[in-house]
């Protein structure tokens, strides 16, 4: 895909006094997050706009971290992190695909450092709230951890003996382990092609959509959790069957890497006890001589990934 040359930028403003800055963005499918931080990750402005699709979206990041320059005041700014969703390179700071947005190998890294001749960090967005988890959060001081938000997709930050696991970008990708034959679901179709993935059944999107198909009433995944707890039996057939769906995955996910903790996060998290009690207690039931990881929420939430990134920018500061 040739997604031509970005704009110039935007002529900077005069320095302002109050030391170095950081801007962060956090690229959503739907949407974008960003700001300016202090080094000591005081927010000093933040910013939010839709994330449109394809060549679009490209461009929208440009302007959305030209925006964030322009708030941090001249040469206030000294480093960018940006996390994107989809398929990313971390090593080269490339957006290698992503099927929600429909950019492909967009060197975002490469682009934004000649653009704004500052230091830059891309990486993913799942890992880039994972750092923030991992080192401010709900997984501070673990050294194998898990850190899993389930939204509209469903992914993982891998955490192997203190560091983040890319494997090229292709790393962590939970949503997509097939569980159908776990609890059902094995014919659920998936964005990626296959059938009976995690995300298929577990994700926030597969949750309102596996409900209004059983029911015909239209309903997201937090209607159906505020109706599992006032005790509707076809929300709660279709909640307990996403949680055994995730439970299975989270045992052959700590079977393999062998996690002191798994942090929940993402949109479905905010349920609290509806979802963590039983997740819990299927994970526990499904294990035998495992280490039994820890499984909590997650403390940042929403701003994970701008925080993450703001973090990613921290270090590319000298001294």
């Amino acid at each position: 895909m040739n997604h031509g040359s970005p704009p110039s930028p935007p002529r900077k403003p005069p320095p302002i006094p109050g030391g170095r800055r950081l801007v962060a963005l956090d690229v959503g499918g739907t949407s974008m997050k960003g700001a300016v931080l202090t080094e000591d990750l005081r927010y000093l402005s933040s910013l939010r706009r839709p994330t449109p699709k394809g060549e679009d979206a490209v461009e929208a990041v440009h302007a959305a971290v030209d925006a964030l320059l322009a708030e941090a005041g001249g040469d206030g700014a000294a480093a960018i992190g940006v996390a994107v969703p989809g398929i990313v390179d971390d090593d080269t700071g490339t957006a290698i695909w992503s099927e929600n947005i429909g950019w492909r190998d967009v060197p975002f890294r490469e682009r934004l450092a000649a653009r704004t001749g500052l230091p830059v960090r891309v990486g993913h967005d799942v890992r880039a709230g994972g750092t923030a988890e991992l080192v401010l959060g709900a997984a501070r001081g673990a050294r194998d951890a898990l850190i899993v938000p389930i939204g509209t997709g469903l992914s993982a930050a891998v955490v192997i003996d203190g560091r983040l696991c890319v494997a090229g970008g292709y790393a962590g990708e939970l949503g997509h382990i097939p569980v159908g034959g776990a609890a059902g679901g094995a014919d659920e179709p998936c964005v990626c092609g296959a059938t009976g993935c995690l995300e298929a059944v577990a994700s926030a999107a597969a949750i309102g959509r596996r409900f209004t198909r059983r029911t015909g009433r239209e309903a997201t995944a937090a209607t159906v959790a505020a109706l599992a707890a006032e005790g509707d039996p076809d929300a709660a057939a279709v909640w307990a069957d996403a949680v055994e769906h995730l439970a299975a995955a989270l045992v052959a996910a700590t079977a393999l890497l062998g996690p002191e903790v798994i942090v929940i996060a993402g949109g479905l998290s905010e349920a609290g006890a509806l979802l963590m009690d039983p997740l819990r207690d299927s994970v526990r039931r499904r294990l035998t001589f495992h280490r039994p990881p820890r499984l909590v929420r997650a403390r940042h939430g929403q701003d994970a990934g701008r925080l993450g990134a703001a973090l990613w920018a921290r270090d590319l500061l000298p001294g």
